[in-house]
Formats: C-alpha cells, structure tokens, sequence
C-alpha cells in the first residue's frame, strides 16, 4: 500500500471537522474528496500537505509515518496545486513552471541543464510550450491552471494534491486538465488526491472515492458503489421536493 491514513482526525484550533479517516491508496491511483460546501475537503488535503497541524491519528506514504520526512524529503515525493493564487506578477510560464524545481536547486534557485530539461519537457506534457514567454498574470483561468499544474507536476512528484482543480474552468479546460492527469497516472505511476464539485466527471476518472458528511468520512470506495441517485441524495442532503424537481427536468445528480 503506497499512502494509507490511519484515524487522521482534522481541524481547526484542536476543533475536530473530519475524524477517524481510514484510506488506503495504491501508487498509480486517482482518489477524488467528494460532499457539500464546508465538508472538510481542503482541510483533510492541507493537513495530509502539512499546512495544517492534524488533529489525531498518522499518515502514511510509502510506509513511512509522514511527519518524519525532512521538507525536502517531502516535497521531491509531494506537490500540492490548491486554490489560493500564487504571485505571478512579473513572471513568464516559463518562470512560474520553473520554481516548481526548488527541491532540487539548492538555496541559490540555479537552474541545471537536467532542470532546465524537465522544465521544458513538462511544459510538453501539459501543452503551454507556446505559452514559454507569455506573462502568467495576463492568462485566462484555464491557461493558469494549466501552469500552475506545470508547475506541480515539474517537481517531479510521486503524489499530487489537488484541491478543487476545475472550478471556474470552461469544458475544455476541465477536459485538457484530467487527461493530463491521466496521462501521468499511466506513464509515470504519479498518485492523485484531489476535491472536487463535478460529480459526473468525478466518476469518469476516479479509482476510488471518499465522502464526507457530517464530522465523518461515510463511504469509501469504488465509484460505481457511490455513485447512485439515492446515495447522493443522502450525502448532499437533497431532500424528496429537489429530487422530484430534478427527475421533471432531466437534471442527473452526477
């Protein structure tokens, strides 16, 4: 088993949102955070990143307890790409995809010709090789998003974090985005957690899925075991009035 938690309980100020979640993750697999607004889906993939103090419990990644890699150790296995907006002021792609080099340029952030090769060779797999010289903060959403991904993926990580990665992107860039995912999950064995609102698209891609509802995670499995109309009814609270609603419309609940 590749990454494994064992009763990780998270919060905030010692104050538990999530308790007791028990996953385990084989290399190679994409694990999506499903459940409503404020279910605790940023807070579980910060404290597994470590920028937030967990709350109980141990995480595991490649059988070793988390919290005794150094930060360096962690970050040449770990990259994270969360919602926050990084400073892109004044910097081309090239530039934003560079710093994700860091854990291997030392303190003075030089480049070697291996890290100049990886940098251009990931700018490749995700598709902006064109956007080399463009000024980051000029890009649209999904263009950034397509750096930022760049960026993660050229620290050449062994699991990726993703919180809400396809939120404010238009279909095709929602596409363009998971299908590097994929790529990298069957070329390079990379591992994915991430969160995410698209239910349908979710399904589509995941290996494995963790819901969350209440102070709990309530099922975790197989995307065909969750992914049903009276499941998901019950997980985002959908009551018998919206239900009826969405069936007279056509709306599909994933």
């Amino acid at each position: 088993m590749y990454f494994k938690t064992q009763k990780l309980t998270v919060g905030y100020n010692k104050t538990p949102v999530i308790k007791d979640i028990e996953i385990e993750i084989n290399k190679g697999e994409i694990i999506t955070l499903i459940g409503s607004n404020g279910a605790g889906k940023s807070t579980i993939l910060k404290s597994i990143a470590g920028q937030l103090s967990k709350i109980a419990g141990t995480v595991y990644l490649d059988e070793k307890d988390i919290s005794e890699f150094s930060g360096k150790e962690l970050s040449e296995k770990m990259a994270v790409l969360f919602t926050d907006k990084i400073n892109g002021e004044m910097k081309t792609c090239e530039e934003v995809v560079s710093a994700g080099r860091y854990p291997y340029t030392g303190h003075f952030g030089i480049l070697s010709v291996k890290d100049k090769e990886a940098v251009e060779e990931t700018m490749k797999i995700v598709g902006i090789e064109d956007l080399k010289d463009s000024d980051f903060m000029k890009l649209s959403d999904g263009q950034k998003q397509r750096v930022l991904l760049a960026k993660a993926l050229c620290q050449e990580p062994e699991i990726l974090l993703l919180d809400e990665p396809t939120s404010y992107l238009d279909i095709k860039y929602k596409l363009d985005f998971l299908s590097v995912l994929e790529k990298m999950k069957k070329e390079k064995q990379l591992t994915v957690i991430m969160s995410m609102h698209e239910l349908d698209l979710a399904a589509k891609v995941s290996d494995k899925i963790l819901c969350l509802k209440g102070d709990y995670a309530d099922r975790y499995g197989k995307p065909e075991e969750i992914f049903n109309d009276d499941y998901i009814s019950t997980l985002f609270g959908i009551d018998e009035k919206l239900n009826e609603y969405a069936k007279e419309k056509g709306i599909d609940l994933f």
